[in-house]
């Protein structure tokens, strides 16, 4: 254990030379005035780790108005939008440094906003925090370590706990539950037996964080390496049931007489997949949080539509259809914004028309309709799809990647004939209204779609068979176009 600690450190002490620039010079100018500063935080946790990135957390002695002082003429911009909580946020050599005031809050265990008071110690404002691997410090310039929850220990030992007792952090702020399974996907820890224990008793306290609070921990939750591994944690310790309760509902009994898949395990399994996907096509993009939540979500309609068959089977009828409702409900509940939740619950609906594709048998205008009603989610759709595809029967999943393997041919193929990303009718609007002369309106919007229909149906037309056409449906509606009487 002692070799281990050192050789954090050491790594610790390479990270922070990386920043030394901005830092050191951030510090003289803090020692200069008789004040002291710390690193603190996330920002040492990461640099133990040796994960450092640009954005540094600061927590020093002085004020925000002296700290604002400090920063004028040396940043290259200051603001002060979280001064509030004590904090000033500034810019330096490409870095975002944020520089908050020892903190000593005393919270109403109501809602979760504290009164923010401002402390005098480091230690003081240590045992404030979440857990103890971020509650360590680096002193600056001097680069003495400060641990007194031993949280370097923690983060050797991939342990999340608490400085001060997780009953009262937790009641204090209970998002740092939410908190505890996004760092276990984040950084693969676990919580201690206490932490666990705690999360498991007071996981209704969950519902006195706004859903705006709760949304940005599930997003990061699920961004992170290994999202099963926190949606796990919050499924077993009961806050899944209070901020997204559609994931345990799919922990369907299997009994020796229907047997069928685990829904809910299934799900992660297609999660983990799906991650897969997203990392094979394209290493540098990041993580995918619409993808990442259609696969998790995908199938949230099955215990509603589940129905045991004569003989032993089970169905889920129109699962996709049910599970796209509940999943735009759910999403907007938890105030995601209007095109994330329609993007996912678009996949969601979408995600088992694949299986009417058989060996084949789709006829263009079906290949059509499939490109157009994924629009720009077709490359998400193509991952989801063969996401799903996970079945324990190796050579039936062989078959399912093969079939889809064709499908996709087949979408290339048209594409490259008809441009099928940009479906459109063979005539527009303005020829629309001058051949029926008509004036803009609903009329037109009603030959338009037909004349769409025609094109996903037949592919692209002629001029003139697209003219016929739009007369031929102008004669059943009993619109007379200019000289066609």
């Amino acid at each position: 254990m002692t070799a281990q600690r050192g050789a954090v450190q050491r790594n610790a002490v390479v990270e922070l030379l990386k920043v030394a620039p901005v830092a050191d010079e951030l510090a003289e100018r803090f020692e200069a005035v008789g004040h002291r500063l710390y690193l603190v935080g996330g920002s040492v946790r990461d640099a133990l780790l040796g994960r450092l990135g640009t954005d540094l957390d600061f927590t020093t002695d002085a004020r925000p108005e002296q700290v604002q002082r400090i920063l004028a003429g040396w940043a290259d911009a200051v603001w002060d939008t979280g001064i509030a909580f004590g904090t000033v946020g500034a810019t330096k050599h490409g870095a975002t440094l944020e520089i908050t005031t020892f903190r000593a809050d005393v919270y109403d265990r109501v809602g979760r906003n504290p009164d923010v008071t401002f402390g005098d110690t480091i230690e003081g404002d240590l045992v404030r925090r979440d857990f103890t691997v971020n509650a360590m410090a680096v002193q600056l310039p001097e680069r003495r370590f400060v641990d007194p929850h031993d949280g370097m220990e923690a983060l050797v030992e991939e342990v999340l706990d608490t400085p001060a007792a997780p009953e009262d952090s937790f009641a204090d702020d209970p998002l740092r539950m939410l908190r505890a399974a996004r760092f276990v996907s984040q950084l693969g820890f676990r919580p201690a037996p206490r932490v666990l224990a705690a999360m498991q008793e007071m996981a209704e306290q969950i519902n006195r964080i706004t859903a705006e609070r709760v949304q940005t921990e599930l997003s990061k939750l699920i961004c992170g390496s290994q999202p099963r591994r926190g949606i796990e944690l919050l499924v077993d310790t009961g806050l899944a049931d209070h901020v997204l309760p559609e994931v345990p509902a799919m922990r369907l009994e299997i009994d020796e007489h229907h047997q069928h898949k685990d829904v809910y395990h299934h799900s992660l399994v297609v999660l983990e997949q799906a991650i897969e996907l997203e990392e094979r096509d394209d290493p540098s993009a990041g993580p995918d949080l619409v993808l990442r939540l259609a696969a998790l979500l995908h199938d949230i309609g099955k215990p509603a539509t589940r129905r045991f068959e004569p003989g032993g089977g089970v169905s889920f009828h129109h699962h996709e259809v049910v599970g796209s409702k509940m999943t735009r409900r759910r999403l907007k509940a938890l105030r995601y914004s209007k095109e994330i939740t329609e993007d996912v619950a678009r996949l969601v609906y979408l995600h088992l028309r694949f299986h009417g594709y058989g060996t084949g048998q789709w006829t263009d205008s079906a290949v059509r309709r499939y490109v157009t009603d994924a629009g720009d989610l077709l490359p998400r759709l193509h991952k989801l799809v063969r996401a799903d595809c996970t079945t324990r029967n190796r050579r039936k999943a062989q078959a399912l990647q093969r079939t889809y393997d064709d499908l996709e041919e087949r979408i290339q193929r048209l594409a490259e004939e008809e441009d099928l990303r940009r479906v459109r009718p063979d005539l527009d609007g303005n020829e629309i209204m001058r051949i029926l002369g008509i004036p803009p309106g609903p009329l037109v919007g009603k030959a338009w779609k037909h004349l769409k229909e025609l094109r996903l149906d037949r592919g692209p037309l002629s001029h003139d068979e697209a003219v016929a056409e739009l007369l031929r449906w102008a004669a059943e509606q009993g619109i007379e176009p200019p000289g066609q009487g």
